[in-house]
Formats: C-alpha cells, sequence, structure tokens
C-alpha cells in the first residue's frame, strides 16, 4: 500500500467524493475535499435505491452495479464504525409493477426477480392501483436513507479520519506542467472572494454534474430532477415500488421518498416546476392512490451527471494525475461503494486488486465513445 503525506485532493463534497475521501484515507492517504456548496450534492438528492436489478440494467453496467451491491454492507459497517452514526441500510426488496404479465416478462433483469399475479402484487404492496396486474420482485434489491443518515455519516467519518475540507471552493482551473504535461496546480477562489493557487499532483474529480466545466473533453451533461416527500403511517409501505417515471422509497419510520422527474433540457436550471411536482403527484396516484392523501413534507431538486451511454466514467483522466468518478447519472448512491474502491485501489496500487481494478476501469474509461 502507498501513503502520502502531500495531500491527495478530491474535487467534490458530495457522495461520490466523500466515499472516495473515506477509502483514500483508510489506506494511509493524506486527502483535502474541496467543495463548493455540499447541499447541491446529487448524494443529498436521490432516493438511495440499491436496485440494479429492479433499475432493469444491462450488460457491464449491471454487473457493476452487482458488485456494488454486495459490497455495501461491509462499505456500510466501515462508515458506521468510523463515524459512529447509522447510515439507514434497508434491504427492503424492491417491486417493479406491470400492467400485464407480457411486459414483466421482457424486463430485462426479469429472469433475476421473482414474478407477481394480481393477487401477490397486493400481498406485496396493498392499496396498488388494479391498473397493475402483474409484478417483479427483487428481494436482493434495497435502499439506504442518503439524505438524512449516509452522507452524515460519510462526512463524520472523513473527519474522524483526519479528511481536510475546504468548504465555499469554486475551483476554476486545473493547470499541467509546462513539461511533464501532468497536473500541476489547482486554481480556486475561495467563500471570501479570494483567488488561490493550491499546488497538486494527484486529484479524484468527482463534481458530478459540473464535471464538464472543469475538463471539457468529458461528456457529463445534466439531466434534472425534482423530488417530494411524504409523511405515511409506519410501516404502511414495506417495500420500495419502482413504476415507469415514478417511484415510492419508504424509509423505517414513515417517511416516503418520491422520485423524480428527468429533465434533459433543463440545463442547470434551479427551482421547482408546476409541470415538475403534477408529474410526481400524478405518479403517486397512478401506483398507490392513498397515498396521495399523506402530508408531503420537503420538495426538492438536483442535477444527475449523466453520459451518453448512462455509465459512469472511471479511471484516468485526460489530465495525468486526475483520476475521474464522475456520470453516474441516477446510480450513484448504488455505484458509491465500488466506485470508491476502484478509485483507492488504483490510486494507491494496491497489488491484489490491480488486475479486476484495471479491467472495470478499462471499461469505464472517459474516451469509450
Amino acid at each position: 500500500m502507498t501513503t502520502t503525506t502531500t495531500p491527495i485532493v478530491v474535487l467534490g463534497g458530495g457522495l461520490m467524493g466523500l466515499a472516495i475521501a473515506h477509502q483514500l484515507a483508510r489506506c494511509g492517504h493524506a486527502v483535502r475535499v474541496l467543495s463548493r456548496n455540499r447541499n447541491e450534492a446529487a448524494g443529498f438528492v436521490a432516493a438511495g435505491m440499491l436496485a440494479p436489478h429492479a433499475e432493469g440494467l444491462s450488460g457491464q453496467l449491471l454487473t457493476l452495479g452487482q458488485h456494488s451491491l454486495a459490497l455495501i454492507p461491509q462499505w456500510v459497517a466501515q462508515i458506521e464504525h468510523d463515524s459512529g452514526l447509522t447510515c439507514g441500510l434497508r434491504m427492503s426488496g424492491i417491486v417493479v409493477p406491470f400492467a400485464t404479465e407480457d411486459d414483466s416478462k421482457r424486463y430485462p433483469t426479469a429472469a433475476l426477480g421473482q414474478s407477481l399475479n394480481r393477487t401477490a402484487l397486493e400481498r406485496e404492496i396493498p392499496g396498488l392501483d388494479p391498473r397493475w396486474q402483474a409484478g417483479l420482485l427483487f428481494e436482493q434489491d434495497g435502499q439506504i436513507d442518503n439524505r438524512r443518515q449516509l452522507m452524515r455519516a460519510l462526512e463524520k467519518a472523513c473527519v474522524s479520519l483526519g479528511v481536510q475540507f475546504l468548504e465555499g471552493a469554486d475551483v476554476q482551473a486545473l493547470s499541467r506542467h509546462s513539461d511533464t504535461h501532468e497536473l500541476h496546480e489547482i486554481t480556486l477562489q475561495t467563500a471570501e472572494g479570494e483567488v488561490q493557487h493550491h499546488p497538486c499532483q494527484t486529484a479524484v474529480l468527482c463534481s458530478g454534474a459540473w464535471s464538464q466545466k472543469l475538463v471539457p473533453e468529458l461528456p457529463v451533461f445534466p439531466v434534472k430532477g425534482q423530488m417530494l416527500s411524504l409523511q405515511g403511517p409506519r410501516k404502511a409501505l414495506k417495500r420500495v415500488i419502482f413504476g415507469p417515471g415514478t417511484y415510492l422509497v419508504p424509509r423505517e419510520d414513515g417517511l416516503v421518498v418520491v422520485g423524480a422527474t428527468s429533465e434533459r433540457n433543463a440545463g442547470f436550471q434551479s427551482g421547482l416546476t408546476p409541470d415538475g411536482q403534477s408529474q410526481l403527484q400524478e405518479g403517486i396516484a397512478s401506483l398507490l392512490p392513498e397515498a396521495s392523501q399523506w402530508p408531503p413534507m420537503e420538495r426538492w431538486w438536483g442535477f444527475r451527471p449523466c453520459t451518453p451511454d448512462q455509465g459512469p466514467l472511471l479511471g484516468e483522466g485526460p489530465i495525468p494525475g486526475l483520476w475521474l468518478a464522475t456520470g453516474h447519472h441516477r446510480n450513484g448512491v448504488l455505484l458509491a461503494a465500488i466506485t470508491a474502491e476502484l478509485i483507492s485501489a488504483a490510486v494507491s496500487q494496491r497489488e491484489p486488486s490491480r488486475n479486476k481494478t484495471n479491467e472495470w476501469l478499462t471499461q469505464f474509461r472517459w474516451d469509450r465513445f
């Protein structure tokens, strides 16, 4: 294991940045996290589904998701140990409803789930709208309370391991060495408006939907999503419902997270919209009509970092010394565990995992398109 005294800089203090900073610190590295505004981060915005099967992923992205799902219990245990806080992990299972049995059979991951007829659907999801006559139950999938628990636990775990944080840091440029073209310096503006130049040899880009602003070559663009939460009766919903365009994620205390719109043409336009909120309300009514009567608690929005094939960008970037962990689209929470493992292993050059790590990082290279 290679350790460093010169800090590895993590660009972005969202879920991906915190997860990687935590793993790097566990490997003995000095780590500094530069974050403009962590409340903007997708980790605070997402619903926290751990759903490679229920999402209907395919190919290498499905395999990556399955590997990450297998890592999550141990990953969460590390975070909880280092932070003393719980992360809200629940392997609650996820139900995907369909109008017909034929529709369910055509789902990409149908062979990995349990088929449900209408009677079985009603047993799993009491009150499910009658339009849904078939379904798939993925008991192996689950959820984590990212918004209220995981992000806070990761922050505290990082602090406990000595990770440094610079908040309100607006990174403006990454500079290369004139001779080697390797990463040489990071230029940022502090919250007080002071422009600073920080020498840097190794950095990890975890800037999510904003990644292209720092590295224009990266094919990452924002997809806006609006969400809301409802306060349902405790244990009124035991499974996650993953419907077409809308999902309901029940927390243990009865809070139900509802998402999400997918607004590809919104750019970085902030704020809620009547159309987006109406879409969510219609989705709730189409899945679980009684939930339309549950009181709303919060409404929020965020920006998913998307790529042309909806897979992440992992590994070495176009600047030597810059590593990438971005472009996870709607699977950031699911893929955080394996992304942290892959990037920390590559940066640390850990021998036992190098071959497998290189294989994954090659498959999700930034220039694969």
